[in-house]
C-alpha cells in the first residue's frame, strides 16, 4: 500500500492499466474478463468508443462552469432521463451516496410540509444506501455503521421484502413519511424480493401518503433487463436515486422526483459544486444513448437469463453452492459457507468478481455481455469453485 494513502481499502494486489470490452489489463500485461464492471459501472464495458468521444470532445470545450448557471447537457439529460422513467424532475449530484442524501432530505422536507416535526423513513435489513452519515445510519449493515455513532435519527428498519413487517409499522408508528428500498440488495447479496413486493409497497405508500423511495444506484440504467428495475411490477415510485451505470465511469448521481415530491426542493434547499457538470453529463448522455440504440436493455434481460441458466446447469449440484438467482445481468452465487480468498482465487483464473455478505459471489458483468464471453464467465468460475475445493481440502 502506498504510505500516503489512508488505510481504508482491502485492496486486491493488482493494478489495472487498460481495457477494451468487458476485458481489462493489469500492469503485468495479463488480461481479466471483467464480470464486475467496476462494481456495476462499466455497463458499456471499458474504453467505450462513443463515451471516449463525448468525453474528449466536452473536455475541449468546457468542463465546468457549476449550478449558478444554465448547463444545457444537463437539461438534456433531465429530459432523456424523465422520458425513460415516468418520473418529473431530476437533481444531479456526484454519486449513488449525494443521490441518496437528496431523497432523504425531499422526505423530510416533506414529513414537515405535513406537520410532522420528527419525520421517519422506513428502511431494511441488510440494505446498504452509502458511507454519508444519513446513508450510513439507513443502512441495514451494524458492521459498517460500527465507530460512527451517534447515527442520524429518523430511520426505522424492517426486514426486506416483508410486507407484513410495513404494515405493522404503519399501524405503530405516525411520524413514518416514506419508505426507502433496493428492488434488490446488491451488497446484501443480491437479494431478490418475492413477487409483486414492490407493487404492495407502493400500494401502501399510496393508502398512507408516504413517499416511495427506491434506491436504483445498482439496478439502475438497464441492469437488471429494464432499464429500471421498477419496471418490472409496472409502478412508479415518488423519489429514485440512481448512479453508477450512468455515465460509465464519469462520477454522476442522480435523483428523479414525480409528483408532490418534485415540487418539495426550493433554491438553497439543496445543492452541489460538481453535481451536473457538462463533462459529466456528456458522459452519461453518449451511455443512455448507446444503450438506447443498441437495445442493451432487452440484451441484458436475454443475457442474464442464458447466463443464470448456463451457472445453474454448471453449479447447481455443487455440494458449496446453496442458491443461484439474479436478475438480469445482477447474478449472486450463494455458498454454504464463504472464504475471503475467493476474490483471489478468481484473479488466478483471470475472472473479476466481488464477494458480498461473506458467502455470495455477485456477477455484475456489462451489458454488452456475448454468449462466448458467458461462457467464459461459467468456465473460469467453475475453475475458482474448484481451486477453493482444492485448497481448502490441503489446508
Amino acid at each position: 500500500m502506498n504510505e500516503h494513502l489512508m488505510n481504508n481499502y482491502a485492496r486486491l494486489p493488482i493494478a489495472f492499466s487498460h481495457g477494451e470490452g468487458v476485458w481489462i489489463t493489469d500492469q503485468d500485461g495479463k488480461t481479466y474478463l471483467d464480470a464486475l464492471s467496476g462494481i456495476g459501472v462499466c455497463s458499456l464495458g471499458h474504453a467505450h468508443p462513443a463515451v471516449t468521444e463525448a468525453v474528449c470532445a466536452q473536455a475541449g470545450r468546457l468542463t465546468h462552469t457549476s449550478n449558478l448557471y444554465g448547463v444545457p447537457a444537463q437539461s438534456d439529460l433531465a429530459d432523456r432521463l424523465c422520458r425513460l422513467s415516468g418520473m418529473d424532475r431530476v437533481f444531479f449530484s456526484n454519486s449513488g451516496a449525494e443521490a441518496n442524501e437528496a431523497a432523504i432530505k425531499i422526505a423530510r422536507l416533506y414529513g414537515h410540509a405535513k406537520g410532522i416535526e420528527l419525520p421517519v423513513i422506513l428502511v431494511t435489513e441488510n440494505s446498504f444506501h452509502g458511507r454519508t452519515m444519513a446513508t450510513l445510519s439507513a443502512t441495514g449493515n451494524r458492521k459498517i455503521q460500527a465507530g460512527f455513532e451517534p447515527l442520524v435519527r429518523g430511520f426505522a428498519r424492517i426486514p426486506f421484502g416483508d410486507i407484513a413487517a410495513i404494515e405493522a409499522a404503519a399501524n405503530n408508528n405516525r411520524d413514518i413519511v416514506g419508505i426507502l428500498v433496493e428492488p434488490v440488495q446488491g451488497e446484501g447479496g443480491v437479494r431478490i424480493p418475492e413477487p409483486g413486493y414492490l407493487r404492495e409497497v407502493r400500494q401502501i405508500c399510496d393508502r398512507h401518503g408516504w413517499l416511495m423511495m427506491l434506491d436504483e444506484v445498482q439496478t439502475g440504467i438497464g441492469r437488471t433487463g429494464r432499464w429500471f428495475a421498477f419496471q418490472h411490477d409496472d409502478i412508479l415510485p415518488d423519489v429514485m436515486a440512481l448512479a453508477k451505470a450512468l455515465a460509465n465511469g464519469v462520477p454522476i448521481g442522480a435523483c428523479l422526483a414525480r409528483g408532490a415530491a418534485a415540487d418539495v426542493f426550493r433554491p438553497g434547499h439543496h445543492g452541489t459544486t460538481f453535481g451536473g457538470n457538462p463533462l459529466a453529463c456528456s458522459a452519461a448522455l453518449a451511455t443512455l444513448k448507446t444503450i438506447e440504440n443498441e437495445g442493451l436493455v432487452t440484451h441484458a434481460e436475454e443475457m442474464g437469463r442464458y447466463l443464470l441458466d448456463a451457472l445453474r446447469a454448471a453449479l447447481s449440484a455443487h455440494p458449496r453452492i446453496k442458491d443461484i438467482r439474479g436478475r438480469g445481468l445482477m447474478i449472486g452465487i450463494e455458498l454454504h459457507d464463504g472464504d475471503g480468498t475467493l476474490p483471489a482465487l478468481g484473479l488466478g483464473r483471470g475472472l473479476l468478481f466481488s464477494l458480498q455478505a461473506g458467502n455470495v459471489i455477485r456477477l455484475l458483468p456489462p451489458l454488452i455481455l456475448s454468449r462466448d464471453e458467458a461462457d467464459e464467465i461459467v468456465l473460469r468460475l467453475t475453475q475458482v469453485i474448484e481451486d477453493l475445493e482444492r485448497s481448502t481440502a490441503s489446508a
